[in-house]
């Protein structure tokens, strides 16, 4: 096993992670109209220490480890006998969407890990012939794979965006490695099947860069703008966050990768049926087509200014069997909340490890 340190690399999405079919399909707006008592986010800080989001724009030396078909890069921080925590990022961000998160838990004791995804950062395949693969069942085994090469046995695992569907499906399909989750927008498993209805106008509208993914033209466009193509996308999906260009482009450096186009443009055209995935992830696609309920203790969080099309609170509630929180942030925290809203993050996970 090779596990080796390597230098540092020193993005919103406009997107539905994965409704369910039978789903409500929501503005922005509309999930204020829930009833649900919006949480402050100053309301949450009392067992960690003050932290103003940006305070922080690094990690320590990243590391390097083979798991699975991957050599995953990823930040590590806080204590290696902590409670584990595994923090995940979703499209079009990365691991410096957790860099204020991060210390907020180490300082709490936790052990934390935060891996760049297949397709960004120092992240790289193994061999040249592995599938360039993003449905929702590989990227999931890629943790497990993580969690395995590092003799992790369980742990709490966070995410937003394609994070959360992974912290969904790995809490579905191995909950005996879930301590507990934290998933911004609740609850993200899809199916292709599900997404091949037809939206409504506005919706469709808001779906508009899968559609433009699923041409050639499409991935030739992303390929060739990916730096606009994803600073546009982070204005979308948080209208209110005012980062800079040195915010952005501490990300925008991880979609450097030789697979990052491959692995969006195969992320969604997956999601509409457009494109196969591998048949050994078959009986896991299975089990999760059923949308069986999640089990482990979880809180799922929402921004109030989050600028992507998600579903309200009540249509996935009843898919959380286990101890269950929901919790509405507000301040115009956007589609990227472990960035926006760091304090709120962090405090999640805290609490999820103590229902």
């Amino acid at each position: 096993m090779k596990h080796t340190e390597s230098n540092g690399i020193s993005r919103r999405r406009f997107a539905l992670t994965g409704l369910t079919a039978g789903a409500a399909l929501l503005t922005p707006g509309a999930l204020f109209a829930e009833g649900v008592q919006p949480l402050s986010s100053k309301s949450l800080m009392a067992d960690l220490p003050t932290m103003k989001p940006g305070s922080n724009t690094s990690f320590g030396p990243l590391k390097q480890i083979d798991a699975g078909f991957l050599n995953i890069g990823y930040a590590e921080a806080g204590p290696a006998d902590g409670p584990a925590v595994i923090l995940l990022h979703g499209w079009p961000y990365d691991i410096h969407s957790y860099v204020d998160v991060a210390p907020l838990l180490a300082s709490a004791g936790y052990h934390v890990i935060v891996p760049y995804s297949r397709g960004y950062g120092t992240t790289s395949f193994l061999s040249s012939e592995t599938m360039r693969n993003a449905q929702q069942s590989a990227v999931a085994l890629d943790i497990i794979a993580l969690m395995d090469a590092l003799k992790i046995q369980t742990a709490t695992v966070a995410g937003f965006d394609w994070g959360g569907r992974t912290a969904d499906v790995i809490a579905t399909l191995w909950p005996e490695r879930c301590k507990a989750i934290v998933s911004v927008g609740g609850y993200l498993i899809s199916t292709p099947a599900g997404n091949q209805v037809p939206f409504p106008p506005e919706p469709a509208f808001l779906f508009w860069y899968q559609y433009y993914f699923a041409t050639p033209v499409g991935k030739a466009g992303y390929a060739k703008y990916v730096d606009q193509f994803n600073k546009f996308i982070w204005h979308q999906a948080s209208p209110k966050w005012s980062f800079d260009d040195a915010t952005y482009g501490r990300t925008a450096a991880s979609f450097n990768n030789p697979d990052h186009v491959d692995i969006v443009m195969h992320d969604y055209r997956w999601r509409l049926g457009l494109a196969d995935g591998e048949r050994r992830y078959d009986d896991l696609e299975k089990r999760l087509a059923a949308f069986p309920p999640i089990t482990v203790p979880t809180i799922t969080m929402e921004g109030d200014a989050n600028g992507a099309i998600h579903a309200p609170s009540t249509a996935y509630r009843d898919k959380f069997s286990g101890k269950y929180e929901y919790r509405l942030i507000t301040g115009g925290v956007g589609h990227n909340m472990p960035q926006e809203a760091p304090q709120a993050f962090a405090q999640a996970i805290i609490d999820v490890g103590h229902f």
